[in-house]
């Protein structure tokens, strides 16, 4: 199955506090749109290198 989906929003942070508050921000950004914005496909990707650890979120939704 394929999913269709015309949006993409890119959530990330590289500090700790701000990788922590990361799910709020995405709950914030849903609760914006009001009901809009239908979520087909999520994405978790984290990377880091030798000081900083960076934790993404791609939502991929449709409207």
């Amino acid at each position: 199955m394929v999913a269709v989906y015309n949006g993409v929003k890119v959530f990330s942070a590289t500090k700790a506090r701000e990788r922590e508050a990361l799910g709020d921000r995405i709950t914030d950004w849903l609760r914006a749109n009001g009901g809009k914005v239908e979520v087909v496909e999520t994405i978790v990707t984290q990377s880091s290198d030798r000081e900083f650890h960076c934790l993404t979120i791609t939502v991929f939704y449709k409207m």
